[in-house]
């Protein structure tokens, strides 16, 4: 046998959180309808960039892959050629894929990456009805192409060389210019 508190203040008090927050506001948050904006850094689904004229900042370096933890990065690098050239570099990620089965968001492959091709961006919304759906091929992580920018692939427009893109030298050539100095040389 317990005690006199035991037996009548120990029920009570265990009691006292109910009965503090019975009568508070409810906070529901309407999330399908109404969806919240995320904080700034938030880890959401990641997208690969282009450079301003279109061309694709990966360079198949697979050093995201190499920086996952949870092994859900997958990339084969390819050569670019004169006449098929998707990045400014001597390569390009040609097979990019991402399991969102397997990713935990942790941001590490943006940490890794050098050229500063893949980012996250805030979407949160990743779940769907398949298993398949949720790997994400190198035309689902793209970013869109913006005004002004070109289908790749396509000659390098913003710079002479691959150096000019890296160190931020951008500024329109004009590919018949650049014929006409080459064929006077």
């Amino acid at each position: 046998m317990g005690s006199l508190k035991e037996q009548f203040w120990d029920p009570v008090a265990g009691f006292g959180v109910t009965f503090r927050t019975m009568f508070r506001k409810v906070v529901t948050e309407q999330y399908p309808f109404e969806k919240l904006p995320t904080a700034p850094r938030f880890h959401g689904r990641h997208q690969l960039n282009r450079w301003p004229d279109g061309l694709e900042k990966c360079i198949g370096c697979e050093l995201c892959a190499w920086a996952c933890p949870a092994d859900a990065i997958y990339v084969e690098g390819d050569s670019n050629t004169e006449d098929e050239r998707f990045s400014p570099g001597e390569r390009y990620g040609r097979v990019y894929q991402i399991n969102y089965l397997r990713c935990i968001l942790c941001g590490l492959c943006i940490e890794a990456c050098p050229t500063r091709a893949l980012t996250m961006t805030n979407e949160y919304e990743l779940a769907d009805t398949s298993r398949e759906s949720l790997i994400y091929e190198k035309s689902d992580l793209l970013a869109p192409l913006l005004p002004g920018m070109e289908l790749p692939p396509h000659p390098m427009l913003l710079g002479a060389d691959e150096g000019d893109y890296y160190r931020g030298n951008l500024h329109r050539i004009d590919p018949d210019a650049a014929t006409e100095a080459e064929a006077e040389a």
